[in-house]
């Protein structure tokens, strides 16, 4: 049974890999070009992902790091191990989460969480009470507000 399945599949390509340095990104395309340490020429158009017009999920290596390309044919790639990322990006729908060194993005649509964060914090610092003796003009805590506010824009990107 098993060589009959090994018979069907085969395509007369055999998968490897390569351990390669990241020379070059094209994030609209979402391939990397990549320079072999095995000093076999340079390998252009390696997929980090595939199909990507409908989102998925994306890792965006740094320039000059190590990766794992497997290729399923002689003519395509795919990244699938990285020694360190620049960015971490999903997609699904209209919901992104977007990780980086400038913090997390969550997104739905075009609403945020760290916009919505920022938008809440600056309201609640205006936020004015009736007395009775007049409305309240002072927010004795504001401080606070303030510094969480900015505690919240370091964890989170807004855009």
């Amino acid at each position: 049974m098993k060589d009959i399945i090994q018979k069907l599949a085969d395509n007369g390509n055999e998968m490897y890999a390569k351990i390669c340095e990241v020379v070059a990104i094209d994030l609209n395309e979402k391939t990397v070009d990549l320079q072999p340490l095995d000093g076999t020429a340079e390998i252009q158009d390696v997929f980090l992902m595939v199909g990507h017009e409908n989102g998925g999920q994306c890792l965006e290596p740094e320039i000059g790091t190590l990766v794992c390309v497997v290729f399923i044919s002689k003519e395509t790639g795919v990244v699938v191990n990285y020694s360190q990322l620049k960015t971490y990006n999903l997609l699904i729908d209209d919901v992104q989460f977007n990780v980086s060194s400038a913090g997390f993005l969550i997104r739905k649509k075009e609403e945020s969480l760290g916009k919505l964060m920022v938008d809440l914090l600056t309201e609640i610092r205006k936020m004015k009470f009736t007395t009775n003796t007049g409305s309240t003009i002072l927010l004795v805590n504001e401080p606070a507000f303030v510094f969480l506010e900015n505690r919240f824009k370091n964890l989170l990107k807004e855009n």
